[in-house]
């Protein structure tokens, strides 16, 4: 697994229940190699602008996405899964895409005092 992959990973949920669901992975965790992933859900309304961002059936890397369906990156769902917790591989968002995310990450966490 990589930055930038789409994986189905083991996730804790509002209610402390794990459930396997698309994550995309950021990056890698020092020092056990865990890896640093966000959510990916159908429930495009829950977008905050400027933050998440939409894969849609448009865009040019949907279709390596492995992505079934418009799918919202929810930056604001962060978890720290070991790689026993990843189920599989889905496919892959581009490049620019990977990094507009991980900007929009950084600048969050940089703004708050």
């Amino acid at each position: 697994m990589k930055a930038g992959d789409l994986v189905l990973a083991s996730i804790p949920q509002a209610d402390a229940q794990f459930k396997l669901r698309p994550a995309l992975v950021l990056c890698l965790l020092p020092p056990f190699r865990d890896f640093l992933v966000c959510g990916v859900s159908t429930q495009l309304r829950h977008k905050d602008e400027g933050f998440d961002e939409i894969v849609d059936r448009g865009d040019p890397d949907f279709a390596a996405s492995g992505l079934r369906q418009a799918s919202l990156i929810r930056l604001g769902f962060l978890n720290a899964v070991p790689d026993t917790s990843i189920a599989g591989l889905l496919g892959s968002i581009a490049r620019p895409r990977l990094q507009r995310l991980r900007r929009a990450l950084a600048n969050h966490l940089q703004s708050e005092p």
